[in-house]
């Protein structure tokens, strides 16, 4: 590095006076030189400055280094500044790093990553495009075009202030019709919706479906912005959901496909159909119930397809409502009982009903009223 100790001086000096600052010197630095001038920081030093880093330069940097050399760095910050560098980071690399770690900052870095089933953080991505407020559109767009065909295009912008906090979202048509020397903290629009990592993914769902937004960042405690849940990830795993909701209705594993191997899809399939051969006889034992008055009115086993094939559509027909509310998050645990009830009260009188009619039917197709009772 040309002059390094004097380029080194003067970014620890920034670091003390004006960590942001000495974070836009780095940025500038290629991979080698910036993880030169890292590993010369003193623990302190260096958590001042990890979490003002661009995220897309973080993530560059971490590339750049083996874990060998990189995790002394991330472990410099400890456990919080690991979890915010590694989230970046793709499954195997992050992986890769989280084994060249010690047992004791691996638990704890593990426990931060780590978000429940059907939680926010499960479905969040890290390819989101975040400037600082004080970063021009001249920067913004320079660096927008230098990352070009890497990742998606994004329809926003995120805006973070010296400490990494959301602090604001700018459209990308505002940031191609401003003028290059407009800060984008004067372009950015501070009422931002954002979600936790560990709020429920119907809610993130719910949300953009209720504002029409294409994605939602998604804030730790601290409100620093640790990635974006995407509209078309979550209906992607809706679909999924709903598709594997189907296949378990009709007795089938949700891990089947097409072509599946034989013995597993006999696996899958085998022990609902003898749940199925259960009820069957069930309802054959409540048919042997009048098997005498069967006997003697012969007749009446014209209609045991037509009582059969009503409480089918009957049945099918509450399943599909309450399936639909299942799969859109619109029966919340404490409202179960209350659709149990009003399923059992519409059922009732469904049947009432069709008993009714057909009795009447079945008068005026055999005048007998004694059979139609």
């Amino acid at each position: 590095m040309t002059d390094k100790n004097q380029l080194l001086r003067l970014v620890v000096r920034f670091v003390e006076d004006d960590p942001l600052r000495a974070a836009r010197y780095v940025e500038i630095l290629d991979e080698e030189n910036a993880l030169q001038v890292l590993e010369s920081l003193s623990p302190r030093e260096l958590t001042k400055i990890l979490f003002l880093f661009e995220p897309a330069f973080t993530t560059k940097l971490v590339f750049a280094g083996e874990p060998a050399r990189v995790v002394p760095l991330l472990e410099k910050g400890g456990g919080d500044v690991c979890a915010s560098v590694l989230l970046s980071l793709p499954e195997d690399k992050r992986i890769e790093f989280l084994n060249s770690m010690s047992a004791e900052l691996r638990d704890q870095v593990q426990e931060i990553l780590t978000f429940p089933e059907e939680s926010a953080g499960k479905v969040m991505k890290t390819d989101y495009t975040a400037f600082h407020m004080d970063s021009t559109v001249k920067t913004a767009v320079a660096k927008l075009r230098a990352r070009a065909g890497v990742g998606r295009a994004p329809s926003n912008i995120f805006v973070v202030d010296g400490d990494n906090k959301l602090v604001g979202v700018i459209k990308m048509r505002n940031i191609v019709i401003a003028s290059e020397d407009t800060f984008l903290k004067d372009l950015m629009d501070s009422n931002v919706l954002t979600i936790g990592p560990f709020d429920q993914e119907s809610e993130a769902l719910r949300i953009l479906s209720d504002r029409g937004f294409t994605s939602l960042p998604i804030v730790d405690s601290q409100h620093r912005l640790l990635g974006v849940v995407r509209a078309t990830n979550l209906l992607g795993d809706a679909k999924e959901t709903a598709a594997q909701d189907i296949q378990k209705l009709f007795g089938v594993g949700k891990d089947e496909r097409c072509f599946s191997p034989v013995m597993f899809s006999l696996r899958k399939r085998l022990p609902w159909l003898h749940i199925n051969l259960g009820t069957a006889f069930l309802a054959a034992a409540v048919v042997a119930l009048f098997e005498d008055i069967i006997a003697k009115i012969t007749v009446l086993a014209i209609y045991l397809p037509v009582v059969a094939g009503q409480g089918g559509n009957a049945g099918a027909q509450s399943l599909a409502v309450v399936m639909r509310g299942l799969v859109m998050r619109e029966i919340p645990p404490h409202a179960v009982r209350r659709m149990l009830i009003k399923e059992t009260v519409i059922g009732v009188l469904n049947g009432a009903v069709i008993g009714v009619v057909t009795a009447l039917l079945a008068w005026a197709w055999n005048g007998n009223l004694t059979l139609a009772w």
